[in-house]
């Protein structure tokens, strides 16, 4: 059985492009009820994400026949010449088509590798088709092996260990301050859109408390109530520097919000406590000469884009890791893959044998004498199967040993001629 897909990604075709092709989940099971028509495409399942539209199907009927029927029904479910989509897509069939399911499942082709979500919008899309009874036999042994392989790498590899994230990178460094941070209180100055990702996974990681100041104070109000925390007016936002734990900056503002002196006084009542104060404002926001400042610790954004840039780097020397296991995957499921395709030739063989065992029986019936039923069951329903399973067992051992090895076996053939000629 032919395992084909066809798609486009981030890589290959502009956001506009992706969005005209995308299937949301209201759509794609009338999508992959049209697409399979168990002729030339037998099963079939749609990947659509921002970053990915994709189609894995099986194509008894060959690699090429199926690669044009994925095209022409992507072409013709969006209404879309497929002249003017050609150079976006890429198209790939057997070992490669497995190489790249287990690579988009592994987050090894995402835009930003090792990202968690890649996996759970896998197991959506093969939900979805296992809904719409477009999933059989091969799709189903695909995708169960891709998810294991998902998890695979991300437990023998460190591809998702190092943040790529302003929010993630917060995280990551008022871990590595405070340690625990269920008892922290963030300050959020400004709510810039950044800013809120990392107070929200601040939050998420088990710090207690968001405070809010902003200019606008209904965009305070808005974000505090959000996170269940509290607002302080812009002009009297110093009167609760001293809670604060970690500082998030993010005004817009031409100068410095955060200043030096102001952030001395604080520091005073805050007995030795360390702060951490993270400035994501361009130009910025808070005075670099704080971080001369006893227990006070301070990022800005070239700051946090390095750590972003070193982490990426360690990702890619994990990613290359992970590349090693998908190859070994990939071979392991094309040698599993092409003793499945020996089953119905299993079948056959031991449908022959039995033919010719049946034959033989009636051919010598009457030799056997007088038998009661209980012994003419007994011939055909336990000593005929013990049979065939005794002389179909070596040839059927031959069949998968020869399709691991990608070779053709000919005990199915002289079966065959053999019945023939009786």
């Amino acid at each position: 059985m032919s395992i084909i897909l066809l798609g486009m990604n981030h890589r290959t075709a502009p956001v506009e492009m992706r969005e005209r092709l995308a299937f949301d989940s209201d759509s794609v099971s009338d999508a992959l009820e049209h697409l399979v028509d168990h002729d030339i495409v037998e099963e079939g399942l749609i990947i659509s994400t921002c970053n990915r539209v994709e189609m894995v199907a099986s194509a008894p009927a060959g690699l090429e026949r199926g690669l044009d029927r994925l095209t022409n029904f992507l072409c013709g479910a969006r209404n879309i010449p497929s002249s003017s989509i050609d150079a976006h897509l890429y198209r790939r069939s057997g070992p490669e088509a497995v190489a790249h399911v287990f690579r988009v499942a592994s987050s090894l082709d995402s835009m930003v590798v090792g990202e968690p979500q890649i996996l759970g919008q896998v197991k959506d899309a093969y939900q979805h088709a296992v809904s719409a009874g477009t999933i059989g036999r091969v799709l189903s042994q695909l995708m169960d092996r891709a998810i294991s392989v998902a998890r695979r790498v991300r437990n023998e590899t460190a591809i998702s260990q190092n943040p790529v994230s302003v929010s993630s990178v917060a995280v990551e460094l008022a871990s590595k301050i405070f340690g625990d941070l269920a008892d922290k209180t963030v300050l959020l100055v400004g709510a810039g859109e950044m800013a809120e990702l990392a107070a929200q996974s601040l939050m998420a990681a088990g710090s207690s408390r968001l405070i809010v100041t902003n200019r606008t104070a209904e965009r305070a109000e808005g974000l505090a109530q959000k996170f269940g925390g509290g607002v302080v007016s812009f002009e009297a936002f110093y009167d609760v520097f001293p809670l604060a734990d970690i500082v998030i900056c993010s005004t817009g503002a031409a100068d410095y919000v955060v200043r030096h002196d102001d952030v001395k006084a604080a520091m005073r009542s805050r007995k030795k406590r360390p702060l951490l104060c993270i400035d994501i404002s361009v130009p910025r926001n808070i005075d670099p000469a704080i971080s001369s400042l006893d227990n006070t610790f301070l990022f800005d954004v070239d700051d946090l884009e390095s750590v972003i840039e070193a982490n990426k780097r360690e990702r890619e020397k994990e990613a290359k890791a992970a590349e090693a296991i998908i190859e070994m995957e990939v071979q392991h499921f094309i040698l599993h893959l092409r003793t499945l395709d020996i089953g119905p030739s299993v079948v056959e063989v031991k449908q022959l044998l039995s033919e010719m065992a049946l034959a033989e029986l009636k051919r010598n019936r009457k030799r056997l004498g007088v038998l009661n039923d209980e012994q003419e069951a007994a011939i055909r329903d336990v000593l005929i199967p013990a049979l065939v399973a005794k002389l179909s067992h070596p040839m059927i051992l031959h069949m998968r040993t020869s399709a691991r090895n990608g070779e053709r076996s000919g005990i199915l053939d002289e079966l065959r001629k053999m019945m023939k000629l009786d």
